[in-house]
């Protein structure tokens, strides 16, 4: 199962010192989208319990350097939106992170049972 989603915005990255209603708003558009490409996308479940592994593949807008580890924290209403659209909790997810070469300004998620890619 994959699913291609918006990066997200500049706001949700934990560097950025904005107020909180406009975090806070970012935070729920992106949970939206990303809930409703997953739906969209034909994801509406996973057909077992226990870990769901995500291959995060981010595809930056540009150049610039970034951790990973604020990609993945910026990626967090991202995740709750695939949660939500899974009709799983989010502690089930164990993210396997990759940050690609290319520009695109995108993260594409693959959804696997296992950790395999």
């Amino acid at each position: 199962m994959n699913v291609t989603f918006p990066w997200p915005p500049s706001v949700l990255s934990p560097n950025v010192r904005a107020h909180w209603s406009k975090k806070s708003k970012a935070a729920k558009s992106l949970r939206r989208v990303c809930h409703l490409l997953t739906l969209e996308a034909g994801i509406r479940g996973v057909p077992w319990d226990g870990d769901i592994h995500l291959f995060v593949d981010y595809y930056p807008p540009d150049r610039r350097a970034r951790d990973q580890d604020n990609m993945i924290a910026a990626s967090k209403a991202l995740f709750d939106g695939l949660a939500d659209a899974l009709s799983v909790n989010d502690k089930r997810f164990r993210l396997h992170p990759y940050v690609k070469e290319e520009i695109g300004g995108m993260v594409k998620v693959k959804i696997c049972e296992g950790p395999t890619a």
